[in-house]
């Protein structure tokens, strides 16, 4: 379930939507109930980090020693990752280990922030630096490229970067040197002084903050001359010289330095750089250079590896390692073993082709080799000489890795942002090597500055999937770096994307760095080292009070209709699937043409005995009796259907035989101690359910359809008063701008007649049959919690407060509160017409209408289905959606529906919650409530969902004092073509899902030992409540 809300619109891997569950970044969190432990503490962070290397160096250097001693490397068997692919045929969607993971790193986890120096130093003409290749392809290649040689202009503003490192209180920052920063050539000579200067100098400020430097020896900005005398990393002379280069870093710098980057994502170097083309130096075509490319990039890595082994590592005590990048696959279908090892073959000719050569046996994937024949060979002694050259496996996993996504070898597989998932392969592979994930993060469009939603949900994903890869399948990952500190230039992207965690403006001469939403919520992370859930009540054990109604809600019954038209029709009619038993009431005498038209046909002339009609006549009243029972509800909500009752919309025509319909199913569901809630009117998007006449007249843009409701109504409490004692006048009117939506006016006309049509209904209940019907009348709201999708946004919240006006204000202000609009709906619409960005005219009420209005409502009815993640966005045109300038975002990694309906618990004690603070002490029934679940006979999605949900609901009774009387599950049977929302399929077949939700009412709730109880009571002041009840023998 979500805790925290954040939210975003994702692609999904075809497998996770054909499993029928999404782990929706972009609406809605997996699952998990945080439990206090005592490995679960809130971290010093300023303690730890004096720590950090110091546990991590002797156990990495023991590792790293141990292979030099042995000189052989065990390596995990190639092919092994395949089996990550291979699922449990009875995965669960609600497993604990699927779900969002609340709870802490190992205490010496580091937390870091990375950049690369041509992203963000600028200067590139400034102090004697000499020219790189991507300053040679931006200046060819892009427009504006002059705004390159400024950028971020870290160089300049080294403070400012220090400030922020010192805002996110990271433990380590992953930076790379400028080649030619160092050595305008490329050539070790002397040093330039302003560059050595000035990494120097950033190493030591680091230092003084205890801050650790990464430090990156090359990532992608080869020294032009380099280039140019040499063809770059085509020539193996390259080798050599960036050993040289490498050997001049670890003297000047390895005193300081504990951790080294040889070269950044070497894929993307080779493959960008000389097959696509759309990275530096901008050379494409040529597979067979690229592969030499990489061979000479892999040999230029271990010889750095060997060189600092074995002339600095004995006294430096640092660490060595290449950053690996790679994207994720999953298979179209999970069973399918030639889409698996389609899967297996991707990720070899990404990932693999570095490393199995460097953390596997020293060689390329043999699935490589044999697709291209060309391939460079390495020797045995090349082959001795390569494996095992890093200390760590540093692991790059972001947007660099996925586009352009025509250029990797997908093989008809799906990409997946499974970052779990590559970590379990990456372990399976390569022997369970200790893991950095030395680059992660996404991206937002250039126009976003500091409101960057979309980022803070990516990175709650990917964070969370660490934290589960750690705790769940035992990785041993030991540092995460975020990417990156500072909006910069994004290669072939320019700076048409950002990725920074600090906003700078491009143009500004200050650069400040203005911390995005990103950036706040990685500095909570780090604070608390991990995830802690805002609400962290625990679930309660206790029961509902004695009278608590436990129902099941069906929507309009029409299984009468058929009934009808056999016993009032004289033309032929289509025969029943499941008849009812005409013979008995009817005199005609039929023929079924069987083999034909499959119709009935009336043999005229001749007559049969009948006798009176009896309820049980209707077979379908029997079968919905047989659910009934099985589902051991205390009350039972349907819909009657206005059309069949009133053809004509008044009362010129009563359909006598529909209403008895309706009668016998109250009549007959009473007998198994069932009482029954009846909504009079129950509109869809997609059935209206009005008459036909009252449509023709404009329906409910016609007041007059107002005056044919009350008069409805009052047809229904005469006739069926007597049985019933709970009404629901209007289901769910403030979802009808789905259909009144020509513009903002219709939908607010349609709903103001609506508004005045229960009111109506409402005062002629109360004023004639009340009194001797005893009954209780509402309308039914939907009533989903609105949640700010960026909790470090004002304007995220006044959004989210706003939805809550617009959607259930709207009815429940002039119901329950003044009879009247709220007042931020209605400043809001004249707010923006002002502004000319809308033409809305929102209705006003007569003063008869208010007093008609106000007050007319028994009780508070809601339908709850999930929590909306809600951002700001504005919105022009006479609209409704539009006037309400918000957006919905849906978080990835929630626990959600095939129709996308997260499963968010804590959202329904909130709007209980609200509810009450807001309307009042009222009682409240929830007449809906659940959830879609594909599966027919392993329904766990949904049993989860009730127990998640109902234990939220007895938390707003007993903790908060909300007058729950009832809880009404949706719904009894499902339809087809439709989602699975029933607890019943269409053909009546039960679900495991009854059997629990049997438990839940048998059990009034979560009984527990008395004891127990009573220190909850203590704990929550709930004895002072008034509704504790020890056991459940006190109810009777």
């Amino acid at each position: 379930m979500c805790r925290d809300s954040i939210g975003i619109k994702a692609n999904l891997s075809e497998p996770e939507m054909k499993r029928g569950y999404h782990l929706m970044v972009i609406a809605r969190i997996k699952p998990q109930i945080f439990k206090p432990n005592s490995k679960t503490r809130r971290v010093n962070i300023q303690e730890s980090s004096e720590k950090l290397f110091s546990s991590f160096d002797s156990h990495a250097l023991a590792k790293v020693k141990k292979k030099r001693k042995t000189g052989k490397i065990v390596t995990g068997l190639a092919g092994e990752g395949r089996s990550v692919w291979k699922k449990d045929s009875h995965f669960s969607p609600v497993s604990e280990t699927q779900m969002f993971l609340y709870d802490t790193f190992p205490r010496e986890f580091l937390w870091g922030v990375g950049t690369g120096a041509f992203q963000v130093e600028g200067s590139w003409r400034k102090d004697g630096k000499g020219s790189s290749i991507w300053d040679h392809f931006t200046h060819s290649e892009f427009r504006d490229a002059d705004s390159t040689g400024t950028s971020s202009d870290s160089y300049i503003f080294l403070d400012k970067d220090l400030s922020a490192l010192d805002f996110l209180g990271v433990t380590f920052y992953q930076f790379s040197i400028s080649w030619s920063r160092l050595f305008p050539t490329g050539v070790v000579a002397t040093p330039n002084e302003k560059g050595l200067q000035y990494y120097n100098t950033l190493i030591d400020s680091l230092l003084h903050r205890n801050i650790d430097p990464v430090v990156t020896l090359y990532h992608w900005d080869l020294p032009l001359m380099l280039q140019e005398k040499y063809g770059g990393w085509k020539n193996e002379s390259m080798i050599d010289i960036f050993n040289d280069y490498a050997t001049f870093c670890f003297q000047t710098f390895g005193d300081r330095v504990k951790y080294w980057i040889t070269i950044h994502n070497p894929y993307l170097v080779a493959w960008h750089g000389y097959g696509t083309g759309i990275h530096a130096p901008g050379e494409r075509g040529k597979i067979r250079t690229v592969y030499s490319v990489g061979h000479n990039l892999i040999k230029a890595h271990a010889k750095v590896w060997h060189t600092y082994k074995e002339h600095f590592e004995p006294f430096q005590k640092g660490m060595v390692s290449i950053v690996l990048g790679s994207h994720w696959i999953e298979p179209n279908k999970l069973e399918d073993e030639s889409d698996i090892s389609k899967c297996q073959k991707s990720m070899e000719r990404v990932l693999g082709w570095f490393a199995k050569p460097i953390h596997g046996d020293g060689d390329y994937p043999e699935e490589l080799k044999n697709e291209f024949l060309f391939l460079p060979h390495f020797t045995e002694d090349e082959k001795n000489y390569i494996k095992g050259t890093a200390d760590f496996f540093a692991f790059s996993f972001g947007p660099s890795n996925f586009k352009p996504p025509n250029t990797l070898p997908k093989m008809g597989q799906n990409l997946s942002l499974n970052l779990r998932e590559v970590l379990n392969w990456i372990k399976l592979e390569y022997n369970s090597p200790r893991i950095l994930i030395a680059e992660n993060g996404w991206f937002t469009d250039s126009h976003v500055k500091t409101d960057d939603t979309t980022a803070i949900y990516m990175m709650k994903n990917f964070i969370n999937k660490v934290l589960q890869a750690i705790k769940y399948d035992n990785i041993d990952v030991f540092g995460y770096t975020a990417w990156s500190l500072l909006d910069g230039f994004e290669w072939q992207h320019a700076y048409n994307i950002r990725r920074g965690l600090f906003y700078v403006d491009f143009k500004s001469k200050k650069k400040e760095r203005i911390p995005k939403s990103s950036a706040l919520y990685y500095k909570q992370i780090i604070r608390e080292n991990g995830f802690f859930p805002k609400d962290s009540t625990p679930n309660l054990q206790a029961q509902f009070s004695c009278d608590f109604s436990w129902g099941i809600t069906e929507s309009v019954l029409k299984g009468q209709e058929q009934h009808d038209k056999m016993t009032t029709s004289t033309k032929p009619i289509e025969a029943e699937s499941a008849a009812s038993s005409p013979q008995f009431c009817d005199s005609s005498l039929y023929l079924w043409n069987v083999t034909g038209d499959g119709l009935l046909h009336k043999v005229e002339g001749v007559k049969l005995k009948t006798r009176p009609a009896q309820c049980t006549d209707f077979v379908s009243i029997k079968k919905q009796l047989d659910l009934l029972e099985k589902m051991k509800v205390t009350h039972y909500r349907f819909a009657l259907d206005w059309s069949l009752i009133l053809p004509n919309g008044d009362l010129s025509v009563v359909n006598r035989q529909v209403l008895r319909y309706y009668r016998c199913v109250i009549s007959e569901v009473l007998k198994l101690n069932i009482q029954s809630m009846v909504t009079l009117y129950y509109p869809t998007h997609t059935y209206l359910g009005l008459p036909g006449p009252l449509l023709q007249t404009g329906g409910w843009l016609n007041q007059s359809t107002a005056y044919a409701f009350q008069a409805y109504a009052a047809l229904c409490y005469r006739e069926l008063g007597d049985l019933v004692k709970l009404w629901i006048t209007i289901n769910e009117p403030n979802q009808l701008s789905n259909v009144y939506n020509r513009s903002s006016n219709d939908t607010y006309r349609a709903a103001h007649n609506l508004l005045i049509a229960h009111a109506m209904a409402w005062r002629i209940y109360d004023e004639q049959y009340r009194s001797s019907q005893c009954g209780k009348v509402s309308l039914s709201l939907h009533s989903d919690w609105a949640e700010p999708a960026n909790p470090f946004f004002e304007s995220h919240s006044k959004a989210a407060n706003r939805f809550l006006q617009f959607e259930i204000g709207w009815f429940a202000n002039p119901i329950f509160k003044t009879g009247d609009y709220p007042a931020t709906m209605r400043d809001y619409i004249t707010f923006k017409n002002r502004k000319g960005l809308s033409h809305t005219l929102l209705p006003s009420f007569t003063s008869e209408e208010k007093q008609l209005v106000k007050g007319a409502a028994d009780f508070y009815a809601l339908n709850h289905f999930t929590t909306r993640f809600v951002i700001h966005e504005p919105r022009n045109g006479s609209q409704y959606d539009f006037d309400r300038d918000i957006q919905f975002l849906q978080d990835i990694t929630c626990l959600s529906s095939p129709s996308r309906l997260a499963v968010v618990p804590w959202g329904m004690r909130k709007v209980l919650r609200w509810i009450k603070n807001t309307y009042g002490d009222i009682d409240i029934y929830i007449t809906a409530n659940g959830i879609d679940d594909p599966s027919l006979d392993n329904d766990e999605l949904r049993n989860y969902y009730l127990g998640k949900y109902v234990q939220e609901v007895l938390k707003a009774y007993y903790i908060d004092k909300v007058k729950i009387k009832g809880y009404y599950a949706f719904k009894l049977t499902e339809e087809k073509s439709k989602p699975r929302f029933g607890f019943f399929t269409s053909d009546a077949k039960g679900k495991p899902s009854i059997k629990f939700y049997n438990s839940l009412i048998s059990n009034n709730g979560f009984p527990a030992d008395y004891s127990v109880l009573y220190q909850l009571a203590a704990f929550d002041g709930i004895m002072s409540h008034g509704r504790f009840y020890e056991n459940p023998d006190n109810c009777k």
